[in-house]
């Protein structure tokens, strides 16, 4: 995790962190066509609940987000400290895998840019549908992330 070393606070994700592993899930899913292809195997079909479980994902994490920040930004509360940390590490493992997810998703959709297949556009349209879904949750992971965060006016540390 991105700590602080001078203050022990963590920081938020990095961003060079989630181009990391998008860039990592974009290189791993445009292999998967070529890699099919060479093997002479049925290159996978993007159904209905991929994208749907990952657009789940995302409304569990933006709801969790927004109780969170009414809790600690509007409220005023104070979270216990194993539930903090639950948040958090539950915050930066959804935004990171997200981004992995959404980038394999992606490559895939590129590698079938052009392609004469008969699904072709099939693949393409619900990989980008896909994409959408896991952008979404990591963005609703990172505003989890925040929420998370201690008010700067908090006059005890937590």
């Amino acid at each position: 995790m991105d700590q602080d070393p001078d203050s022990g606070n963590l920081r938020p994700t990095a961003l060079i962190s989630l181009l990391g592993w998008a860039l990592v899930g974009l290189v791993g899913g445009w292999a998967v066509h070529p890699l099919c292809e060479r093997l002479g195997v049925v290159p996978p079909l993007v159904t209905a609940p991929q994208p749907l479980a990952l657009l789940l994902l995302a409304a569990i994490l933006g709801y969790v987000a927004w109780a969170t920040h009414r809790a600690v930004q509007v409220r005023r509360e104070r979270l216990e400290a194993h539930k903090a940390v639950n948040r958090l590490v539950l915050a930066r493992a959804s935004a990171l895998v997200g981004a992995l997810v959404g980038g394999g998703y992606l490559g895939y959709a590129i590698s079938w840019i052009g392609d004469p297949a008969e699904l072709a556009d099939d693949r393409l349209v619900r990989s980008l549908i896909a994409t959408g879904c896991a952008v979404a949750a990591m963005v609703a992971a990172l505003l989890l992330e925040r929420a998370c965060r201690v008010r700067e006016d908090d006059p005890e540390p937590r």
